[in-house]
């Protein structure tokens, strides 16, 4: 084997091409195939970006409407709309498809296509291993909705609790459906968090030192590591749950020693993380539109990295607060209480950081700051419910309500989809190379943030009066109907928001104002870079010298990369430092027929056990396939992913 140059040398001196030549010859060598076959064999970070960004946009559209149907059941006392099965089958599938297939994807697929950006690389990590996991989400949903739409979607809730979604009470295949949706999705989201992690800890430009790095990439680097140790117990649980159905295990009969509430801790050990999965990527959001928009660094730097460990840390310690009511000791409450109830404290120091950005910047109150501010807004009002909720006595008295579903609506939808959709406004000029309309979009923060308290709010006070979770009607006697009324309402109304938001990007995709490279004056590295971004992302790699490098004068860029081969910077951990060059993965075919391979295993093993034994061998070959060095690296080393 050859050795390694010593990488300082290709930092300092590097080709000397410049201009339209150098342009030509990186996107001859970064670009992918032309054509449908191109597109499927793609590796390049922002297609993949977009993929998941448009397919969990399409999940939302279609939970969306679960929800304004059962909002249309509920609008009035003793309304028939909806069979009781069929309304037990949306609401499992709306709950479903917001976690599993809306919310982490959503927020996964901002991170693929902007963290090689804003740490100025050119691709991310194991991209072969990152287009496998597009195409098993797509799987997993496709297997979900298909099912659905041929009366066999799940019906047990989106959390299938046991014995309700064990063999004895949820004969037939809608249990199986799920679990196995879950089974995709978690292996989506682990193969993102893995590539996420190395390219976050060794793809960072040099010089930009753990304390340069920006907030979004350190709220993923959490929310990756969380996903890895998280996710797996969910997994377990639902293979678990297939073979108690399946197979003719116990693990949750307790007829034959089993235990059910073994279901419900190793669910909500994955559950309540997934809520800051969801939830810790938005204050990502938050800090860099609130530095760029107030014209100064975000305040705090240090000790928002410090509220981001400590939420994803707590976040481990108060999964028993959903089981407050199954009759655990009562001693352990008082720990999951506590930690409840400390979590929110990180929360309160980033709002506090970005209030205090605000107060000593320069604001200029955009779309992007407004959806800011209505964020903060309504996840105070959340998070004071959550506070509530972690005490015993309260939860007690309205556990399974309506306040709950208050609660997390306020948390998730606020505290999340806020956040969501004043980054995607932020970041649609360096996606699109098109502005989204200013106009359009004020008129449409304001009747979503306005429709989403009509909607929300009243559900705090129906749950205090008592009204349950998950119930199919009401009878009038109960005073429900007004509030229920109102709410279904205010979700209209939402709905409808939504709808102006989406039209917004569509006709501005098409014909918005063209923008410039940097059209906010924000000081992140992905909009040094053209917008969109070519291939290649940055001709030279950056040498960053400041957490604001392009408000900074000490921004350069060094040469010296291979133009003919796709090779990456790889750095040291801590500080930065140049450390090799590495080849990237080329295009291929292959994670898209591992995907197809395992998709058919999954699906048949619903069926039967032996799938898992025959289905391995096309497994192996397309992994194999995979894997097989194809070609040398610069270095005279194989290159795989």
């Amino acid at each position: 084997m050859n050795e390694r140059p010593d990488p300082r040398e290709y930092l300092r001196d590097g080709p000397d091409l410049t201009g339209a030549e150098l342009d030509r010859r990186l996107t001859e060598t970064w670009r992918d195939a032309p054509g449908f076959i191109g597109w499927l064999c793609s590796v390049d970070h922002k297609s993949i970006g977009r993929r998941y960004l448009v397919t969990a946009i399409v999940f939302l559209s279609l939970g969306g409407i679960l929800a304004a149907l059962m909002r249309l059941q509920l609008s009035g006392p003793n309304h028939h709309v909806l069979s009781p099965d069929r309304y037990n089958q949306i609401f499992t599938m709306h709950g479903t498809t917001m976690m599993f297939l809306f919310a982490v994807p959503v927020m996964d697929a901002m991170a693929i296509y902007l963290v090689p950006l804003m740490i100025g690389t050119r691709n991310i990590g194991f991209p072969r291993l990152n287009a496998f996991s597009y195409w098993m989400y797509v799987a997993g949903g496709a297997l979900l909705w298909v099912a659905f739409v041929v009366n066999v979607g799940p019906d047990a809730g989106w959390f299938s609790y046991v014995p309700l979604s064990g063999p004895q009470y949820s004969p037939g295949k809608r249990v199986d459906v799920w679990a196995q949706m879950v089974t995709f999705t978690e292996i989506a989201a682990l193969s993102v968090a893995v590539s996420m992690t190395a390219t976050i800890l060794k793809q960072r430009a040099p010089g930009m030192t753990l304390a340069r790095t920006p907030l979004f990439v350190w709220a993923m680097l959490v929310v990756s590591l969380m996903v890895i140790f998280s996710m797996p117990a969910v997994a377990l649980a639902s293979s678990m749950l297939m073979s108690d159905r399946l197979v003719g295990t116990h693990f949750f009969n307790t007829y034959e020693y089993g235990d059910a509430l073994l279901w419900q801790h190793l669910f909500w050990f994955f559950g309540h993380p997934e809520v800051y999965i969801i939830f810790l990527p938005a204050t990502g959001f938050v800090s860099e539109i609130v530095g760029a928009f107030s014209g100064r660094q975000t305040f705090g730097h240090t000790a928002i990295v410090l509220a981001l460990s400590a939420t994803g840390l707590l976040a481990f310690g108060l999964w028993v607060h959903h089981m407050f009511a199954t009759g655990l000791p009562r001693m352990g409450y008082a720990f999951y209480t506590s930690a409840s109830m400390a979590v929110a404290v990180p929360a309160g120091i980033q709002i506090f950081c970005w209030i205090a950005t605000i107060w000593s910047g320069r604001p200029r109150f955009e779309v992007p700051l407004l959806w800011v501010v209505g964020f903060i807004v309504t996840f105070v009002i959340g998070g004071l419910t959550g506070v509530m909720l972690a005490s015993v006595p309260l939860d007690l008295q309205v556990h399974d309500t309506y306040f709950v579903v208050a609660h997390f609506h306020y948390v998730l939808i606020g505290g999340a989809v806020f956040p969501l959709l004043g980054a995607i406004t932020y970041w649609f000029p360096k996606m699109t190379g098109r502005m989204m309309s200013e106009s359009i979009g004020r008129w449409q923060f304001w009747l979503s943030f306005v429709s989403f308290q009509v909607a929300f709010f009243p559900m705090h006070i129906l749950g205090i009066e008592g009204m349950p979770r998950r119930v199919y009607t009401y009878p009038a006697s109960m005073g429900w109907g007004t509030l229920n009324l109102l709410s279904s309402l205010g979700a209209v109304l939402f709905a409808v928001s939504v709808v102006v938001f989406v039209i917004n990007m569509i006709v501005s995709l098409r014909s918005g104002a063209r923008a410039p490279a940097n059209p906010w004056n924000a000081p992140g590295l992905e909009w040094a870079t053209s917008s969109p971004p070519e291939p290649y992302n940055f001709a030279h790699i950056p040498v960053v010298r400041d957490s604001t490098p392009l408000w900074s004068p000490e921004l350069t860029f060094a040469r010296g990369l291979r133009v003919e081969d796709r090779e990456l910077v790889m750095t040291t951990v801590l500080e930065a430092k140049p450390d090799l060059r590495e080849p990237s993965a080329q295009p291929t075919i292959w994670p898209l027929v591992a995907a197809a391979a395992t998709t058919v295993v999954f699906i048949a093993t619903m069926f039967t056990p032996w799938a898992l034994a025959i289905g391995a061998l096309p497994v192996a070959v397309a992994l194999t396939a995979w894997f097989w060095p194809k070609d040398r690296g610069p270095e005279g080393e194989p290159v795989i992913d």
